[in-house]
């Protein structure tokens, strides 16, 4: 048994060229950037820049409409997950592939979709101005609305993988025991699924945070109002390249703590 265990800790151990080389190149690919835009950070006039009145006004406004978003993505995206893992409803495989639609399309597709929908003679947009006089194009009520639509299929996906990974036996018996179907799934379901909920909760706001394409699209960049971090960033690199390196290592380390969060967070699971 030994001898066996230490074939297989001298099998795992090895690293072959042809292998560690590649992998050596990838790791340098994605990280030389990141350490190219820590290298040439402005760190003398960093404070300065950080507390400028631009800055403040786009971190908070991108923080509040992250959180506007993950809150109706929460709303709305634990039942559509539960949909998903739970029920059984004609045309599931389609229902799936359209939740995971913005994962892949262009974010500045989604704009465009979402401005032919709820723009002014859009085909909901032009009911909600006519009727109450609603127009969430190129407000900040438009950008939590980009946001959300494309940072939902982040929550979606892992509540659903959360539900399917959960033990039924304990709804089983709360049914068994007289419990309703709302009183279960607040009281046995979601306790059980927290983590996924939370990790999915983490992972939509960092990406309703960093949401460019869709928000420039459906809302446009208007300061204060709409121009959120990474607009922000995009309109500094035209007029002040020192000032898009510090919104952009905000960012970066606000994505780095999301990641170290949840990395902790699947390690504890694992153990």
């Amino acid at each position: 048994m030994r001898g066996a265990a230490a074939r297989r800790r001298a099998a795992t151990g090895r690293r072959p060229v042809v292998l560690v080389l590649p992998a050596v190149c990838a790791l340098a690919f994605l990280t030389v950037p990141l350490i190219g835009l820590l290298v040439r950070a402005p760190w003398a006039t960093l404070t300065d820049r950080l507390f400028s009145a631009e800055v403040g006004v786009a971190l908070r406004l991108s923080l509040v409409c992250a959180t506007c978003a993950t809150v109706i993505c929460l709303l709305l995206g634990i039942p559509l997950a539960w949909l998903l893992a739970r029920a059984r409803v004609p045309g599931q495989a389609l229902i799936r592939a359209l939740v995971t639609v913005p994962l892949v399309l262009p974010p500045v597709v989604g704009g465009v979709a979402l401005l032919l929908v709820f723009g002014r003679r859009g085909l909901l947009g032009r009911h909600l101005y006519e009727w109450f006089g609603v127009s969430l194009p190129f407000t900040t009520a438009g950008v939590v609305v980009a946001e959300a639509f494309v940072a939902m299929p982040f929550l979606v996906i892992s509540v659903e993988g959360a539900l399917r990974g959960a033990d039924t036996r304990y709804e089983e018996a709360a049914a068994t025991l007289g419990a309703g179907d709302w009183y279960i799934f607040r009281r046995v379901t979601l306790p059980a699924i927290a983590p996924g909920v939370i990790a999915g909760s983490v992972l939509c706001w960092a990406r309703a945070l960093g949401e460019f394409g869709a928000t420039i699209t459906f809302a446009g960049n208007f300061p204060g109002r709409t121009t959120t971090m990474p607009l922000a960033v995009y309109l500094a690199l035209e007029q002040d390249p020192d000032a898009a390196i510090v919104l952009s290592l905000v960012l970066l380390v606000v994505s780095v703590a999301v990641l170290v969060s949840l990395r902790e967070r699947w390690i504890r699971g694992a153990v």
